[in-house]
């Protein structure tokens, strides 16, 4: 079995060595181990591989936490350490700036950190009957496959979340569909726990008595999804809280359907709120943009400070629920909001909104490249770029640094996926 030294880890997690002329790829090494591994898929410059035996080992190596680690592939980095997991995403960003984009920041922020367990408020579980295993399995894939992990726990939902785990799977077990309910998307909100059941068959008189039981007994509510999104409608108890979060610093509460986009890690969320506050630094008077607004995190935040928010997204649902908690938290006179597509701006579309003395970006993983495009000479001074990919961020600085003259003044990344190899991150963009 061929060995190895570990020289780093890659943007998945993975361990990077050099074997023979090749670069491979390890799963489950860490930096400086002296590894045996196992090859799964071989091409001509590059293996990817598992370590198959540690035969030295990282200093920053810990037990995972959790017994399915290694098979679930909704963790890859259990076996490293939190400091070691921030600084590897760190690095991460680091070495996208130099190598897409041939740029540094100015200052590195230091990491944010929160809670490394028990964190994700939201999920979207698989489920299907697999009677060689027993019944019903409900959880993530296994790693680099289709099938379900055979999970009954898991240590990055929260504890009233992972412990329903088994109890789901005999649910849906024991309902007139198990081989027709392929999905259960949990969403958390400070007052409910939500669980929407996607149904490709309607259910009978007898399960849904089954479902009102179930969520009595455990204080859930069931949602119904027979089809799309958007049919996904509150089943039992109806008269449960509607979903929401807080953030205390601004004196805010946002309400979301569970099938809307928000941060997995409330507290992760709120810090980087209070960062990205610090760094774009609204005043009165200000008119700021809040593009990729979604249902108003930042842009109320934005109007609570003083400033003038001006939100633009291009789901028409989500423009309407950013209203509704901006006339929620007594915001209205302060916001207004725009629907449309911002992977089509141009600099037509840009003009139409008026002077913006201010930008917040938080794109999707396909970054903003068509938004910073189109910044003419009259563009916002400051712009506070969140981003979930640092690959598009880099790609995007490179735009505004090289060819619209701002500095990259400073970024750092929130770990608001710790065990897994997300990362997020925040920039500054100043113009010089």
């Amino acid at each position: 079995m061929p060995e190895a030294t570990i020289e780093s880890l890659d943007h998945e997690g993975r361990g990077v060595a050099r074997h023979e002329g090749k670069t491979i790829f390890v799963e489950g090494a860490l930096p400086q181990e002296r590894v045996f591994f196992s090859s799964y898929r071989r091409k001509p410059n590059y293996e990817l591989a598992t370590a198959s035996r540690i035969l030295t080992s990282s200093a920053l190596r810990v037990e995972p936490r959790c017994r399915h680690f290694g098979v679930c592939g909704g963790c890859s980095m259990q076996h490293l350490d939190a400091p070691g997991q921030a600084a590897a995403k760190q690095r991460v960003l680091e070495d996208a700036f130099r190598h897409l984009a041939r740029l540094r920041p100015e200052v590195v922020y230091p990491a944010m950190l929160g809670p490394a367990w028990g964190y994700r408020s939201r999920a979207r579980l698989s489920v299907r009957l697999v009677p060689k295993k027993g019944g019903v399995l409900v959880g993530f894939h296994e790693k680099r496959s289709s099938y379900i992990a055979d999970m009954d726990s898991c240590e990055v939902l929260p504890p009233s979340v992972s412990a329903l785990l088994p109890l789901l799977r005999r649910l849906v077990g024991a309902l007139s569909i198990p081989d027709r309910l392929p999905q259960i998307e949990v969403a958390v909100g400070d007052a409910v726990t939500v669980l929407v059941l996607r149904i490709l068959q309607a259910l009978t008189p007898a399960d849904e008595a089954l479902l009102r039981t179930f969520a009595e007994a455990h204080g859930i509510q069931f949602w119904l999804q027979p089809s799309g999104p958007e049919s996904a409608q509150p089943f039992h108890p109806p008269d449960a809280p509607p979903l929401g979060y807080a953030l205390p610093d601004f004196g805010l509460r946002l309400q979301f359907r569970p099938n809307e986009f928000t941060q997995v890690n409330h507290g992760i969320n709120r810090m980087l709120l209070r960062r990205a506050m610090h760094l774009l630094q609204p005043r009165p008077g200000e008119r700021i943009g809040d593009l990729f607004c979604g249902l108003g995190n930042f842009t109320l935040p934005i109007a609570r400070s003083g400033a003038v928010a001006f939100g633009v997204e291009g789901s028409q649902a989500l423009v309407r629920r950013a209203e509704e908690n901006a006339a929620l938290n007594g915001l209205t006179d302060s916001t207004t909001f725009a629907v449309a597509n911002l992977f089509e701006a141009t600099p037509e579309i840009l003009a139409g909104w008026g002077r913006l003395e201010k930008w917040l970006l938080d794109p999707p993983r396909e970054g903003a490249i068509e938004l910073v495009k189109a910044i003419g000479m009259d563009g916002p001074r400051r712009i506070v770029y969140v981003s979930c990919n640092p690959a598009t961020l880099a790609r995007d600085a490179a735009v505004l640094v090289q060819d619209k003259g701002y500095r990259l003044c400073g970024a750092g990344i929130a770990n608001m996926f710790p065990q897994t190899s997300h990362v997020e991150s925040i920039a500054l963009f100043e113009r010089q």
